[in-house]
């Protein structure tokens, strides 16, 4: 086979391969290289984060607008004509506090007449937690009409008289409610300034002497800094500003190896933990009898001795 050969024509050469740019990798890049996460991913994130971020920003322009209230009161007022109103209120826990007070705070916002949605929850605890009576207040909705109070009211602990007026306590001093002088529940008694605030340690020295615990009508806190204890039989028992418990158990123990309550004595005075003085009355109010329980002499009332003879002690009041 013959191959014909054109003439003049110059043989073609390959021509020269041209050189590729370098790419410049940024420091950037490289990070996101080491990141465990595809560049996709990467990239899905940030679009995120930026319309969550513009988002945010349109919110809180929005609520500076007051657009999110407009927006609940308008829902709460569509709730409302569609029958989600409140048309009863249930109250349970009450068993000394008065019914109508509380119907009063739960519809003391106007909104709570004509939507269950516009009802201020929280609002409505804390304004029942101002009463005295109330240790705590749960506040619910049962819809579609119903607004559910569950109440937890204190226990009367004891009455505080000062000044003339008497307040009914509990046992934390926490002030419940007047008392008439003609209504006085039976409870301690409770006398002077600052004897509220005694009320707890109070019973804890009752507990200290359960036998003479039935027998005290009453106790007056003396100089916010000590107990004079008055019995049901009339006579009064001053007790150290400290180890007052002690003193008193002391002087239980007196009455039960001889009894010293009913005998006539007007005041009993342990503020000297060391002795017990006595006053009967007609005596001279600045001397006193040192009682025989105590000191074992013969008892001045039984033997006939005069106040003259018999052991005197000195007892400042108060």
């Amino acid at each position: 086979m013959s191959r014909t050969i054109k003439r003049g024509a110059a043989p073609q050469r390959p021509s020269p391969r041209r050189k590729q740019p370098v790419r410049k990798v940024s420091v950037l890049d490289r990070v996101v290289q080491c990141l465990p996460v595809s560049e996709a991913v990467l990239k899905r994130t940030v679009t995120w984060t930026m319309t969550g971020a513009a988002g945010a920003v349109v919110l809180a322009g929005l609520m500076w607008l007051g657009v999110p209230g407009m927006v609940g009161a308008a829902l709460a007022e569509t709730a409302g004509q569609a029958g989600l109103r409140v048309e009863q209120i249930e109250i349970t826990g009450l068993k000394r506090m008065d019914r109508m007070s509380v119907y009063a705070v739960a519809l003391e916002d106007k909104q709570n007449e004509t939507s269950m949605m516009a009802v201020d929850l929280d609002g409505i605890r804390q304004r029942l937690l101002r009463y005295g009576w109330i240790a705590d207040a749960h506040v619910s909705r049962r819809l579609p009409d119903t607004l559910l109070i569950d109440i937890v009211e204190r226990t009367p602990a004891a009455v505080w008289q000062d000044r003339g007026q008497l307040t009914l306590i509990d046992a934390d001093g926490v002030l419940l409610e007047a008392v008439r002088p003609d209504a006085i529940p039976d409870l301690p008694l409770v006398i002077g300034p600052g004897a509220d605030r005694q009320e707890a340690s109070y019973q804890a020295l009752l507990n200290a002497a359960p036998a003479l615990k039935p027998r005290v009508r009453a106790a007056t806190w003396v100089g916010n800094r000590r107990w004079d204890l008055t019995f049901e039989s009339g006579e009064v028992l001053a007790l150290p500003e400290e180890g007052a418990a002690k003193a008193l158990v002391t002087f239980a123990e007196l009455d039960g190896q001889r009894p010293l309550l009913g005998r006539g004595w007007l005041r009993f005075d342990m503020r000297d933990p060391s002795k017990l003085v006595a006053r009967k009355p007609g005596m001279n109010q600045n001397h006193a009898l040192a009682d025989p329980a105590l000191t074992g002499a013969p008892d001045p009332a039984e033997s006939g001795a005069t106040a003259g003879e018999a052991n005197a002690a000195g007892a400042a009041e108060g």
